[in-house]
């Protein structure tokens, strides 16, 4: 029999475990100024979300194959951010907020709100209002859908993709290139942006298995409407992962300032002696795929219009050398003054 806590959902549930797990990793990180439980302890958040919402279900097959998919992610994913950080002693993108309280703060009140709404369909799927078809009005629906195999299949492209992808960029950083050096090898050679599409294309996989038992056949009547209306409101999770990769801390993170890194190596107060890492890069823009892995040849020879609409190479990610280019060299020039 499936377990209700607080809500047939086991909304609350969950958002209180998360609220508990980040606000004590943010005391921890606070007090000892560091950054060790950072990315760790969000993958320990959907570790214990996922274990929760296996314990208080029905151990029906999609329950079980979902939760597992979650715990294999998060304990992968965990243990590759606790290496790596290990490794390098702190991350830098925590150096203007960790030591300030309300600052650093607001990074533990995001990372809650990403795990408690990525780990929705999950949640709701293993609630009693859906996996107990004896006391609470749910339904059992027996593994092997269409979108139970075609979840799995995505999520396993996606999984693959971003542990690739992770692998081989800590294995290019190690190796110490020089700075004009581009990282186009491997899976990187079809993408610029690997781990973040398998990332975006595993929870999509997740969202569909979890959401078999929504219909749409007439077999699945006996689920009511508030309970499908549920399952798919628990889209929110992957669309929230896919606009935050989009438009938050994924590619606007990534884009414009390594473009502007190799411009600077040409056009900076300090540009390299031999080639021109610039031009380079151009060229690497110009034949690989911001998201979807394609084949170099192929992208290149795609219209610039389909670059930057269906293949998702918005201009907002665009690095303009005529009008951020010496906004970047002025930037860069008052910084080495301010240092001298």
């Amino acid at each position: 029999m499936a377990i209700a806590v607080l809500d047939g959902f086991n909304l609350a549930i969950t958002f209180l475990i998360s609220l508990g797990i980040q606000a004590t990793a943010f005391i921890i990180s606070f007090t000892l100024q560091t950054d060790k439980l950072t990315d760790f302890s969000g993958s320990l958040n959907f570790l214990v979300l996922a274990i929760y919402s296996l314990v208080c279900t029905e151990f029906y097959d999609r329950n079980l194959v979902a939760t597992v998919l979650v715990m294999g992610w998060a304990v992968r994913l965990g243990g590759f951010l606790l290496f790596r950080v290990l490794k390098t002693g702190k991350d830098g993108r925590f150096d203007e907020m960790r030591a300030h309280f309300f600052k650093f703060m607001g990074f533990w009140v995001f990372q809650l709100m990403w795990c408690w709404t990525v780990s929705l369909p999950v949640t709701i799927m293993c609630s009693p209002n859906i996996s107990d078809p004896y006391e609470h009005g749910g339904l059992f629906v027996e593994w092997g859908t269409a979108k139970d195999y075609a979840g799995l299949v995505m999520f396993a492209i996606g999984f693959i993709c971003e542990v690739v992808a992770d692998q081989q960029k800590y294995l290019f950083k190690s190796r110490k290139p020089s700075k004009s050096t581009i990282n186009d090898k491997g899976i990187w050679h079809y993408s610029r942006h690997p781990n973040f599409f398998g990332e975006i294309l595993l929870w999509w996989g997740i969202y569909l298995i979890c959401i078999s038992p929504a219909g749409p056949s007439a077999s699945y009547s006996r689920l009511s409407g508030n309970r499908k209306a549920a399952l798919y409101a628990s889209i929110v999770g992957p669309l929230f992962i896919t606009l935050l990769l989009f438009f938050v801390s994924g590619l606007p993170l990534a884009e414009k300032p390594t473009a502007k890194k190799y411009y600077l190596l040409s056009h900076g107060q300090k540009p390299v002696e031999s080639g021109d890492p610039w031009s380079e890069y151009k060229k690497y823009l110009s034949r690989t795929s911001i998201l979807v892995p394609l084949p170099p040849f192929l992208y290149a020879g795609l219209p610039r219009a389909i670059k930057k609409t269906l293949l998702l190479d918005f201009p907002m990610f665009e690095f303009s050398e005529h009008k951020d280019g010496p906004a970047a060299v002025e930037e860069e020039r008052k910084k080495n003054d301010d240092s001298v």
